[in-house]
């Protein structure tokens, strides 16, 4: 008999799962709205946000007009967010928050409209488009509910995708160095400092600023080497005034050194522009 026991357990556990889903399919079927409604935010309620809100799609269309309709619709919205699918939860966040914008729900619509997005932000290496929508979704939604009880979280998601934005202009200055398009890197890299004035990234972008018009300058024409050399001393001076116990203080010392060399080389005709 008890070699049987284990068939049993497992003969009953699907019972109970087929009888389970025999009424989650009755209710997909059922034209009942109420019973369906009823069950959708029970569903709801347990987690189950998968079976709610397929209910809860069927059920939206069935309840406009209805006092039901704007819990549903909310939780419909919810429904997708806790199911990761964000480009959708924004989508029903924000239709909600149209539609009822004096809802006890509509401040935290809005939030979690912004947290949608925030959610689909892309890695930095990747077209940041939904970063930017993202950040002025959330500068919104903080204008909009300046004592929210979500501002601490909406400003945290703020930062964080201003962090991932720097780090992005960064890595894409520092793309512009690797791959040796150095008056591209001087540019990006000066953008990066005006735009970041107070980035962790700043010492480096300023040293690689700085040897990367060194390597602009070796690499030119005659015709335009003093010119750029000149550039060298003038960030050098930058570089050492803001970042004197750097580590890359001595490769900076070298590179001023041998543009200072290269400048007194150079005769009075070769200064000409080209």
């Amino acid at each position: 008999m008890l070699s049987f026991r284990p068939t049993f357990f497992v003969l009953l556990l699907s019972a109970l799962l087929l009888g389970s889903c025999t009424g989650y399919q009755k209710l997909l079927k059922s034209g009942d709205v109420n019973k369906k409604y009823e069950a959708a935010v029970q569903y709801y309620d347990k987690g189950d946000f998968f079976k709610a809100g397929t209910l809860l799609e069927d059920l939206i269309p069935l309840l406009k007009g209805r006092p039901e309709a704007e819990k549903a619709q909310f939780y419909f919205a919810n429904t997708n967010y806790r199911q990761r699918n964000y480009v959708l939860s924004a989508y029903y966040f924000r239709s909600f928050a149209d539609t009822y914008p004096n809802s006890q729900y509509a401040e935290e619509a809005n939030f979690l409209h912004a947290k949608s997005l925030f959610r689909d932000s892309p890695e930095f290496e990747l077209d940041q488009t939904n970063t930017y929508s993202a950040l002025e979704s959330i500068q919104d939604f903080l204008n909009r509910y300046p004592s929210s009880q979500f501002r601490p979280e909406a400003e945290n998601m703020s930062q964080e995708l201003q962090k991932k934005l720097e780090n992005k202009a960064f890595q894409s200055a520092k793309l512009y160095y690797n791959i040796r398009y150095y008056q591209s890197a001087v540019t990006a890299f000066t953008s990066f400092q005006q735009q970041y004035p107070s980035s962790s990234f700043n010492e480096e972008a300023a040293f690689l600023k700085l040897s990367a018009q060194y390597d602009l300058a070796r690499e030119s024409v005659p015709e335009k080497q003093r010119e750029r050399y000149l550039e060298v001393l003038s960030f050098y001076q930058n570089f050492i005034d803001n970042y004197p116990q750097s580590r890359n203080l001595k490769a900076a010392e070298n590179m001023y050194s041998t543009s200072r060399e290269e400048i007194a080389k150079i005769k009075p005709a070769d200064t000409a522009a080209k």
